[in-house]
């Protein structure tokens, strides 16, 4: 009786020890973020397709999500000292040390080879697409941060990159689409990580991140401005798939609407400089990008 007590609580630890495992690593490749990545790649696919291949839709979601997951987690080991001075990403697996350096390497490694031959069996360009995004956030973008605001332009690089991958997939080519998403991609990033980075500023200048585009480091107007004159930037590109003939012209307008929302919330963060207004742009973000997409999606089909 004993030793059958004894069996279940192992069973038990081991069973918890696995269910640990598992969650940490969904933290090391930022799973909730990685889907939002692997939507705005399979958006994409499907705005350039005109029938949808299930097994491609999944191949590029299982090589977008392995790419992403390990440029995560080189970003985690390499900011692992950091991550502990911030109360929101002090948790993390490696700077928490529940998963070790070697074995956090060893996972982005793996996910890195297994994207990049996921997306290499579309064209060879989709697969050079991958390796410039995985490389341009973990080995660029995520020593930058210490360094110069500027790195916020640079990150928003492979953060864009997505879309034109899932373009590209099927296109086997750069195309005029794929250049207008990735410009929608690119410049939706801005207000969206300004909004963010207003609300998280006094951890990252306690972990030393120059992210702030300010002398002092200090949140002020200036993220404001810049999320509005960024938002302003989707205004011509709203039309550009009109103009390339992908959708119609009321797709123009919904997006051109949908632009002019998005910036004035970055103005009222310019004006108010607030908490609440950051976070009300920081929402829009989440809104406008799948807006976007579907409205996109829905003209074309």
């Amino acid at each position: 009786m004993n030793n059958l007590k004894s069996n279940n609580t192992t069973s038990k630890i081991v069973s918890l020890g696995a269910s640990q495992r598992l969650k940490d690593l969904g933290i090391l490749v930022k799973f909730r973020l990685n889907i939002t990545v692997v939507f705005s790649a399979i958006m994409a696919y499907l705005i350039a397709s005109d029938g949808v291949a299930l097994q491609e839709v999944l191949l590029l979601a299982l090589g977008g999500f392995l790419i992403t997951g390990a440029a995560n987690g080189i970003n985690q080991v390499l900011e692992k000292d950091f991550d502990l001075q911030m109360n929101r990403t002090s948790n993390r697996p490696v700077a928490a040390g529940r998963m070790s350096v070697s074995t956090a390497v060893l996972a982005s490694g793996f996910m890195s080879l297994g994207g990049i031959v996921c997306l290499a069996l579309f064209n060879p360009l989709t697969a050079f697409l991958g390796m410039i995004s995985f490389l341009l956030y973990a080995f660029v973008y995520t020593p930058l941060k210490r360094i110069t605001p500027t790195s916020v332009i640079i990150g928003a690089i492979p953060g864009a990159l997505p879309m034109m991958i899932g373009v590209v997939a099927l296109s086997g080519g750069m195309t005029a689409l794929a250049l207008v998403l990735f410009g929608i991609q690119f410049f939706w990033q801005m207000p969206h990580f300004w909004a963010i980075a207003w609300l998280g500023s006094e951890d990252y200048n306690k972990a030393g991140f120059k992210i702030i585009p300010t002398a002092d480091g200090k949140k002020d107007g200036t993220l404001g401005l810049q999320a509005f004159f960024y938002a302003l930037m989707l205004l011509p590109l709203s039309w550009a798939t009109y103009f390339i003939g992908i959708n119609s012209i009321v797709t123009g307008i919904l997006l051109s609407l949908a632009a002019i929302v998005y910036a004035y919330f970055g103005w009222i963060l310019y004006k108010k400089n607030d908490r609440k207004s950051a976070r009300n742009l920081m929402f829009s973000s989440f809104f406008y990008l799948p807006f976007v997409l579907f409205v996109m999606l829905i003209d074309k089909i």
